[in-house]
């Protein structure tokens, strides 16, 4: 674990280590041909068993149910999520809202990647991504550990750039805290497009280290977001038996003219 001497240096470890472990993790998606329903999604590793010859996962994208509620959707890629990297930089995907299995009263929606990796061999690429693992999602002591007194916390999402669409990673800084009905809520400004994003803390664990947990997805609301805690999504997973194939339909559009190239992530708050 790095050094931590001050607050400065662990905004900045927790930062860094967000990046480095969950910086390909994160898609940005919304309705195909309008500009609504802006969203992220996240790739989720579901630890199932350890076993002699390995870990057995299932995998998973995972976002806020909500903004899946549309007929077709455009994912907005970023090279270094696929190899080698496409011409297209959308990915298309129609039966979308039958694609997804909504967890209870959770607010939160997955789908199964398998029709993901089924359209990258079949057009001769693979996904080179991130994702969130059993060992930084949140579990129920860790959600335990949180009060009602605030803590910084940090939401890597894809906000909507004023006036172009853009969808540039953004890693925003606001706080969490529990709430009286044992919810968790978001405190602070969360930009468009950052609903059904993955929230990040990093927990400290005495001599200045630290480890960074996933808390949950972040979910829409008016002024404080409720957040969605990994601890009841690893309940709720344990109920889905995922198609072995995506209800969706995948498909890339012609190639659009590149813009400028920008700096593929920024920091928000």
């Amino acid at each position: 674990m790095p050094d931590l001497p001050d607050l400065p240096d662990l905004h900045s470890a927790t930062i860094d280590a967000i990046m480095g472990h969950a910086g390909r993790s994160t898609l940005p998606f919304k309705r195909a041909n309008r500009e609504e329903h802006h969203a992220t999604a996240f790739w989720f590793n579901e630890l199932v068993e350890t076993t002699a010859e390995g870990e057995v996962v299932r995998q998973y994208l995972v976002t806020s149910s909500r903004p899946t509620e549309v007929e077709i959707a455009e994912f907005t890629l970023r090279p270094d999520l696929c190899a080698p990297a496409m011409s297209a930089e959308k990915l298309l995907m129609t039966d979308f809202a039958q694609g997804w299995t909504h967890l209870g009263d959770l607010g939160v929606a997955v789908m199964s990647t398998t029709g993901l990796h089924a359209h990258g061999a079949r057009k001769g690429w693979r996904w080179t991504t991130d994702e969130i693992t059993d060992g930084i999602a949140a579990k129920e002591e860790d959600i335990a550990g949180l009060g009602e007194s605030p803590v910084v916390a940090y939401v890597l999402g894809h906000d909507v750039g004023a006036g172009n669409g853009a969808r540039e990673q953004a890693v925003v800084v606001g706080k969490i805290s529990r709430t009286g009905d044992d919810g968790i809520r978001w405190m602070g400004h969360l930009p468009e497009g950052c609903v059904g994003a993955p929230v990040f803390i990093g927990s400290g664990l005495g001599e200045n280290s630290f480890k960074l947990v996933c808390v949950g997805v972040a979910l829409p609301g008016d002024g404080h977001h409720p957040i969605a805690a990994f601890d009841r999504i690893r309940t709720a997973l344990r109920a889905v038996t995922p198609d072995t194939a995506s209800a969706s339909t995948l498909s890339e559009p012609s190639p659009q003219p590149r813009e400028p190239k920008r700096r593929w992530w920024k920091r928000r708050g």
